[in-house]
């Protein structure tokens, strides 16, 4: 496997990237139509805020979210050693991110399955969990120099906004506060995606058609367009926002929720003239927790429309050998909620 960063600025696609005609973007110009939600977290009506937030997670599965508390400085530092560390050559990359022998910095190409692929996605990705950071810090990248404080501060405070987001949830649910507080939520873990400029857009994509694996995921994206959100059969430009968030329902949300939010599928596009730079925060429960609909939320006039099911037999259906029978299996009673 070489790092596509390595190679791709010789001007031509490789057939392996070449999307079935299917799932190609095709025109990537997207109609200009209604953009998801955007919420303000300092508005002084905390009802109102609730309110707008879940009426985002049903309609959408998306949001942005501005006024949020995370200091611009930090933002834009954190974007600066992510384009850094990705400008760096790929054996440092590599050998940046081979210092646990576990393993828990992984660095790839594609997808983590790219050896059984039959198509390959312009990007490369870095991934690593950051809670509790004082275990997990010191198999970080130490390159770029400063890769180590600054990420580490940003994750804190990707920590504390997801905790306000989650609890903003779960009172528009009606839980208690805390309801996703526990192992629901206590290992999440940062990913910095990088698309390189590519020969031919219209023909590939970054990440295609999915849903997030998580509980929520929070995303800074810099001001390159690329991500799209699909909603009544047709494709939403995420607009960038400059020094917001954008905040998707995870699948396990929309289960936990018994389908009240929408874990809605998206994808990424590329473009033919700028590099672009993405930082996840994904919030993932333990890996033993138990997933299925809130007991608080299922009674006999809204029975459960998903079976509780273990995260681990969730992650090997759903990441390490993606199965739509097998997951639909898993997750899915009495009926099939795709």
């Amino acid at each position: 496997m070489e790092l596509l960063s390595s190679w791709c600025y010789n001007g031509s696609l490789p057939e392996s990237y070449v999307m079935p005609p299917e799932s190609r973007p095709g025109d990537l110009i997207v109609p200009l139509g209604k953009s998801i939600p955007v919420i303000d977290l300092q508005c002084h009506d905390q009802i109102e805020t609730v309110r707008q937030i879940l009426k985002a997670g049903e309609e959408y599965g998306f949001f942005q979210v501005i006024n949020h508390g995370v200091l611009e400085d930090l933002m834009d530092e954190t974007m600066d050693v992510a384009e850094e560390f990705h400008a760096m050559s790929g054996w440092d990359k590599e050998k940046e991110c081979a210092k646990d022998p576990k393993g828990s910095c992984k660095l790839y190409t594609s997808s983590f399955a790219y050896p059984r692929e039959e198509f390959h996605l312009w990007r490369d990705a870095v991934t690593h969990p950051c809670r509790p950071l004082d275990e997990h810090i010191q198999f970080w990248p130490e390159k770029p120099s400063r890769y180590r404080k600054v990420v580490g501060a940003y994750s804190v405070e990707l920590w504390k906004l997801s905790c306000r987001i989650l609890e903003f949830i779960c009172q528009g649910l009606g839980l208690s506060s805390d309801y996703l507080s526990n192992e629901l939520s206590q290992d999440p873990k940062i990913m910095i995606n990088h698309y390189p400029p590519c020969p031919e857009p219209s023909l590939t994509l970054g990440l295609s058609k999915h849903r997030d694996p998580t509980i929520i995921t929070i995303l800074l994206q810099g001001q390159v367009h690329g991500l799209q959100v699909f909603k009544d059969g047709r494709w939403i430009c995420v607009e960038p926002i400059p020094h917001a968030f954008v905040v998707n329902i995870g699948y396990l949300l929309q289960i936990i929720s018994n389908g009240k939010l929408k874990g809605a599928e998206h994808r990424v596009v590329t473009n033919s003239r700028d590099p672009r730079t993405t930082i996840s925060f994904f919030v993932y429960p333990c890996d033993e927790s138990l997933i299925g609909p809130a007991k608080g939320l299922v009674d006999a006039r809204n029975p459960a429309i998903y079976k509780a099911f273990k995260f681990t037999d969730f992650v090997a259906a759903f990441i390490l050998k993606p199965d739509k029978e097998a997951l639909k299996e898993l997750i899915s009673a009495p009926r099939i909620l795709d």
